[in-house]
């Protein structure tokens, strides 16, 4: 094996369970968008993906090196003590607990992550923050598969202003927002409505969440090299402590 490649950082990307059409076959399956694993190779990283499935959190965490939440469906408001508003999807209860239990274990171990769409309302909700289930249409999402370009506006001396600057103009598809902040997070970005952007958790090597969908911007990796730098780090220690 190349030596080079063997230090590329292993980044664990979870991902949907869904039914799938290949070939002659229509099935469910476990699948992640690729442009996720493209922005994790051309950043540097090696991408694992991460299924929902039973056990095995803390074996999978000690081998990876940096891990990414994916978008996808909406969380299961009983996290956050509410009830479903009419608007909000049905429950992928799976999934949550896995991610749910990935993320814990990442921060229990000072893991570098990066939370997007999704992943970020897990941040939020895993640390004791609620959801704002439904925003005002046409606002974030407006069409089935379709982007919303905005510009953000991001907090000064923050992790993520490190890495973005002062503003990004960025790709978002999302109805649900962060409403109650969970503990130790800060909110580091913001939409011109007010909207969280951005929360990273102050103390930690990496740990960061944004809202919209920087995988689908192929000239922008920042945010996953960024991540990809973090984990290298990790994987450095690994190789020292050998």
């Amino acid at each position: 094996m190349n030596r080079d490649h063997r230090r590329r950082p292993l980044i664990g990307i979870t991902s949907y369970q869904d039914e799938a059409a290949w070939a002659v076959w229509r099935q469910r399956a476990s699948l992640v968008p690729q442009t996720y694993v493209d922005a994790v190779a051309r950043a540097g990283g090696t991408p694992v993906l991460l299924p929902p499935q039973p056990g095995g959190v803390g074996h999978l965490l000690d081998a990876l090196d940096g891990l990414v939440l994916a978008g996808g469906p909406d969380i299961d408001p009983a996290r956050y003590a509410a009830a479903a508003g009419p608007h909000t999807g049905p429950p992928h209860r799976a999934r949550d607990d896995w991610e749910n239990d990935l993320l814990l274990g990442a921060l229990e171990r000072d893991l570098p992550l990066l939370g997007v769409c999704r992943g970020m309302q897990l941040l939020n909700v895993a640390l004791g923050g609620t959801l704002l289930q439904h925003l005002p249409e046409r606002s974030h999402q407006i069409v089935p598969a379709g982007f919303v370009r905005h510009r953000v506006d991001v907090l000064d001396g923050s992790r993520i202003a490190a890495v973005l600057g002062p503003a990004a103009d960025v790709s978002c598809y999302h109805h649900q927002a962060v409403a109650r902040l969970g503990t130790g997070l800060t909110a580091t970005a913001h939409s011109a409505d007010g909207t969280v952007e951005a929360l990273e958790l102050p103390g930690r090597r990496f740990a960061l969440g944004v809202q919209w969908h920087p995988e689908t911007d192929p000239d922008d990796l920042r945010l996953f090299q960024a991540l990809s730098t973090a984990a290298l780090a990790t994987t450095s220690h690994r190789e020292t402590a050998r």
